[in-house]
């Protein structure tokens, strides 16, 4: 890497995969993760890291560094963006270095608008310090003009792995369905269609006319999974060589999701939906599924 790779513009041309890097081990895993996205779909790649410049009063001359804040905050990133270049030195693809100046989740946020898919860690430090799973985690999916994809800890990656999406017959959903489809189909893998019913006193806020009862919970899921059966036509007619398969689960839906990101290759959520998804998945369930992940979740903007 060169120094002029260091903030240059690929607006014209587009960012690809856009992965924000702190130096942090998650963020490493992000760059991995977004490394591969990118090859897969034979895309650029661009490293982005974000610093800000905090406002200090010095009593006199004397007190003043020889280095002034901004220029050190500077020579920070680029270091970190050097130390991200030789984590990807074996990247046969395009690949830009972005130093910027602003709040993370702004600065991700802003940049999305010309990227085809955002990556983050889970937990970060640096630019991202304590923030993912704080306000980058939940501004960056919920204000993103493109996927956003949460990086944790554990990775399920195997090629018998399947991607799993979350469907709740929403608009949004169907969105995810697709977009998911997609994915699967570029890795060759599997793709599993979820609804999730929720039980008890939860189905109350999607049926207020139903009454509880073991009776009604069978005819409801019988009716969900006679609902999936277009949802798997349109997919297999869009993909005719992708394997899909679909399930109806009843639970919590955060639970259940957060379960299913243990052995899923990828976990895909959509950014609004109905029912118990309706203005909470951006709020209680999609915080609730990233905060308790335990593989890479994809969540779509609607």
């Amino acid at each position: 890497m060169t120094a002029e790779n260091l903030g240059s513009d690929q607006s014209s041309t587009g960012l690809g995969i856009l992965v924000g890097y702190d130096g942090s081990e998650l963020a490493a895993r992000a760059l991995e993760y977004g490394a591969a996205e990118a090859a897969r779909r034979r895309i650029a790649l661009t490293v982005v890291a974000a610093y800000t410049v905090p406002m200090t009063i010095y009593p006199n001359l004397a007190s003043m560094p020889e280095e002034n804040e901004q220029e050190a905050s500077h020579s920070a990133v680029k270091k970190l963006l050097t130390e991200a270049a030789e984590l990807l030195r074996d990247h046969v693809g395009p690949v830009s270095y972005r130093a910027e100046r602003g709040d993370a989740a702004g600065v991700l946020v802003h940049l999305s608008a010309d990227a085809r898919a955002a990556v983050v860690g889970a937990r970060g430090r640096g630019g991202f310090i304590g923030r993912l799973l704080g306000s980058v985690s939940t501004a960056l999916p919920s204000h993103s003009h493109c996927p956003t994809i949460v990086v944790p800890g554990h990775r399920s990656d195997g090629p018998e792995a399947s991607v799993v999406v979350a469907a709740d017959g929403s608009e949004g959903g169907r969105l995810a369905m697709f977009t998911a489809a997609e994915v699967a189909a570029s890795r060759g893998s599997a793709l599993e269609i979820v609804t999730v019913l929720p039980a008890g006193d939860e189905w109350l806020y999607w049926y207020p006319e139903l009454d509880l009862g073991a009776e009604v919970s069978d005819r409801r899921r019988q009716q969900l999974e006679a609902a999936l059966n277009p949802e798997l036509t349109a997919v297999s007619q869009q993909f005719p060589e992708l394997r899909v398969g679909a399930t109806v689960s009843i639970g919590n839906p955060i639970d259940v999701i957060a379960e299913l990101t243990r052995t899923a290759q990828l976990t895909v959520l959509g950014t609004r939906g109905r029912g118990s998804f309706r203005s909470a998945l951006m709020g209680s369930v999609s915080h609730g599924v990233l905060h308790h992940a335990q593989g890479p979740v994809m969540v779509v903007p609607g």
